[in-house]
């Protein structure tokens, strides 16, 4: 009889618990996105817990009047919310001015649809702090939105987050339409060493003219600086599961988006939009960041659109943080610089990416590769496929080892010229790209198709293009490859020559498609190009 009792209790227990296990259970895969049809193994991507607790900002203070300074109210509801083991934050319908907003862990920041918050202009509201801009270690001011070492972090809601951008950052007028380079030098400010670039302040045109004014160790300095030294937007790092669905960003002070060093990030449906004339206003910068999804989106940028990255230089290689596992997909980029970006800062590797079904329409560049010598780092494989691009102002695909560091006899490579390419040691700064598969590409209207130019003593290794449909002004250009497999590519050009090869090695061409205006199908140079087959 003891034995029947106790397992009629047993028995009560299973019926009492059992429907709160499956809960749990439930709970549990909607807490993880596990993605299908990858190139690499990736495990599924967890998603942060938020406790079921809502506080509204109001309740301290804060008032959406577009006047009152919220700053110190919205931290205190962010504040008693995580002392409480989090919940989440409600900014509700209203204009709320204010200063950097500090993320915590477990909170979920969820700002109404009809909410705007605008970010103050006051630059002694943005402390001095230490981060990573640009992939080094540097004093900046703190972001806007900001958080280091935090866990289940989640910025939800169709709200607008307004950065001010246009209050920090210098204006070039050859990148500037007529009438906003009137309004920007009617507003204030001064000019530069010429009338060619206008600053909001005497701190931000001395910053600028700083000899490597992207470095700085001193807070003296800095502060002599301080309105130069302008914040990304939102500046996330060392932290794992991270939501952002929803928000509209616009006005950034530099880039955009920015998590460092975060691991379990999802962002989607979500809007960034930079002016053209933006400088540095990256639209995302994912930087040394693992299990990433990044869908259904759009980027509007001043600069790179979504640009993936993984420090700089020496400081990268040594801070050894890869970018790794990140899945792009179902995005829109309009303005940008690039669509989707790798590097330049990519010292601490890029690996395992997988970019689909995403459409570039009047960017700089389509698909955009660069780093130079002295990055080092290695970015291996890329899969990007299914892109539609339209009216891209240069290449439609651009692979560039030479990024803003090309001495005068090689300052020629990114022309129909072929120009003699220096042949250096190889060594820890050397960078190497390969294993990239690009396919089922269609590009309407580009003013080149194809620039892809590596090093003498690193050429590309192992690339492959499938399915490529480019009409461009210029045709394509390959410099030192190692690996090429090009099949089914429909170029159709005005230029005279439709391929140029230099210094390239084992290629193989299949079902290549030029108009027949084309005076010449491909032309090979170069004393090392050996094994082309067409």
């Amino acid at each position: 009889m003891k034995n029947v009792k106790t397992n009629m209790i047993l028995y009560k227990w299973v019926l009492v618990l059992a429907p709160l296990l499956i809960n749990i259970g439930a709970e549990a895969k909607l807490r993880n996105i596990t993605l299908t049809g990858l190139p690499f193994t990736m495990p599924a991507i967890e998603l942060p817990t938020i406790p079921n607790r809502e506080i509204s900002i109001e309740k301290f203070g804060a008032k959406g009047d577009g006047i009152t300074d919220n700053t110190s109210a919205i931290n205190a509801a962010i504040s008693h919310c995580a002392s409480l083991g989090g919940g989440v934050v409600n900014i509700p319908f209203g204009t709320w001015v204010t200063g950097p907003i500090q993320l915590k862990s477990n909170i979920e920041l969820h700002l109404d649809n009809q909410a705007i918050v605008v970010f103050s202009s006051n630059i002694n509201l943005y402390p001095l702090i230490r981060v990573s801009y640009e992939g080094r270690d540097v004093i900046r001011c703190m972001s806007p939105i900001y958080g280091v070492e935090l866990e289940n972090v989640a910025i939800t809601g169709g709200g607008v987050f307004d950065g001010s951008g246009d209050k920090w950052r210098p204006v070039k007028k050859n990148k500037t339409p007529p009438d906003i380079w009137d309004e920007v030098i009617s507003s204030g400010g001064v000019y530069g060493k010429d009338e060619k670039i206008w600053f909001p302040s005497e701190s931000s045109k001395k910053g600028y003219y700083m000899k490597e004014n992207g470095i700085f160790d001193y807070q003296k300095v800095a502060e002599e600086i301080k309105q130069f030294l302008r914040p990304v937007m939102f500046y996330l790092s060392y932290s794992n599961r991270v939501l952002i669905d929803g928000p509209t960003f616009r006005n950034s002070p530099a880039w955009c988006l920015h998590p460092l060093a975060v691991n379990n990030l999802v962002v989607r449906n979500v809007t960034v939009k930079n002016p053209v004339w933006a400088l540095n206003g990256d639209a995302i910068d994912i930087e040394s960041c693992r299990y990433v999804l990044i869908e259904d989106s759009q980027f509007d940028a001043g600069d790179d659109a979504i640009c993936i990255k993984s420090g700089r230089d020496e400081y990268g290689r040594k801070l050894g943080l890869a970018s790794e596992k990140i899945v792009i997909r179902n995005c829109t980029v309009l303005n940008g610089h690039g669509g989707v970006v790798i590097g330049s800062e990519m010292s601490g590797g890029v690996r395992d990416i997988f970019v689909d079904h995403c459409s570039f329409s009047g960017a700089d560049s389509g698909i955009r590769f660069k780093s130079t010598r002295g990055r080092g780092g290695i970015v291996e494989n890329i899969k990007i496929s299914n892109i539609n691009m339209s009216d891209i102002k240069r290449e439609a695909i651009l692979i560039d080892f030479y990024y803003q560091n090309q001495s005068p006899d090689e300052a020629k490579h990114k022309t129909n010229e072929f120009s003699k390419m220096k042949l250096l040691a190889v060594n820890e700064g050397t960078p190497i790209f390969r294993n990239i598969i690009i396919q089922d590409v269609t590009c309407h209207n580009a003013g080149q198709a194809i620039s892809v130019v590596g090093l003498p003593e690193m050429r590309l290794q192992n690339v492959t293009m499938n399915n490529i449909n480019i009409q461009a002004k210029s045709g394509a250009i390959f410099k030192q490859i190692e690996g090429l497999t090009i099949d089914n590519f429909n170029i159709s050009t005005t230029d005279s020559t439709a391929l140029r090869f230099m210094d390239c090695k084992d290629v193989k061409i299949k079902r290549l498609t030029v108009p027949e205006k084309v005076k010449l199908i491909m032309e090979v140079a170069g004393g090392r190009s050996d094994n082309i087959t067409i």
